[in-house]
């Protein structure tokens, strides 16, 4: 029996982080990462795709919901910021994504196994190509490493969200659709920390702010992103192209 909660929140992250970066397209600093941003978009607008089909209509899903019904991770639908903070918060979120990615093409669910078993692939790309420009900006100039710093003071607080388990979590554990999101955090930290380290950074304090957006309780942001993402579909509803 699937989970359908489990599965929303992992697939309207996907989602509204995809449409975040594809704010990017056309204002990234260089050509080559213009053009890497779409892409990585395009495959978390896919993973998206696939696990809101696995649950319902797509289309009534993204389109159709409001505010309160998206399940997404705060840091997901945060403003791009300068490209030190979406450089650091793909990484943060590409390691937690290929790490949930790998324990979900085990599931008990066929499909949503299928569905991770080509996730992985593209995570561990968006992964890998995030950490590069990590350490690049982080160990680089002057002024790459205070905007990767401030970048890390203002995304770290909502990292805490990516491990906050819950009755959803363990059902999904005890089911075997997928792991609690508590069982991640020690090898990503693992991940994020050598990589940070790597870049002459260091893991901030943790801190007593939680964000909740996967219940449904997001920031301020969020609004205006599906004002947005979901203009078209609502004025035009039923509409064929």
């Amino acid at each position: 029996m699937k989970n359908d909660k489990y599965i929303l929140r992992l697939a309207d992250t996907c989602l509204i982080w995809s449409h975040r970066l594809s704010e990017w397209c056309g204002h990234a600093p260089v050509l080559e990462e213009d053009i890497a941003l779409a892409n990585t978009a395009l495959d978390l607008l896919g993973q998206a795709r696939a696990l809101l089909s696995h649950v319902g209509d797509e289309d009534a899903l993204a389109f159709r919901r409001d505010e309160r019904e998206f399940l997404n991770v705060t840091l997901s639908e945060l403003p791009n910021g300068d490209f030190a903070f979406t450089t650091l918060r793909n990484f943060v979120l590409s390691s937690w994504a290929l790490l949930m990615w790998q324990h979900l093409a085990t599931s008990s669910d066929e499909q949503l196994s299928a569905i991770a078993g080509k996730a992985v692939k593209e995570a561990r790309y968006h992964r890998e190509h995030a950490a590069d420009w990590v350490v690049r900006l982080g160990d680089g100039t002057d002024e790459s490493t205070r905007r990767m710093g401030r970048a890390l003071e203002r995304l770290w607080p909502y990292c805490a969200e990516l491990f906050d388990a819950d009755e959803t979590d363990r059902e999904a554990a005890a089911q075997g659709l997928g792991p609690a999101w508590s069982a991640l955090e020690e090898a990503w930290r693992a991940d994020v920390s050598a990589v940070l380290d790597e870049a002459g950074m260091a893991l901030p304090a943790d801190s007593a702010f939680r964000s909740d957006g996967k219940r449904g309780r997001h920031s301020e942001h969020m609004g205006r992103l599906l004002a947005e993402m979901q203009y078209l579909h609502r004025a035009f509803p039923g509409g064929v192209w």
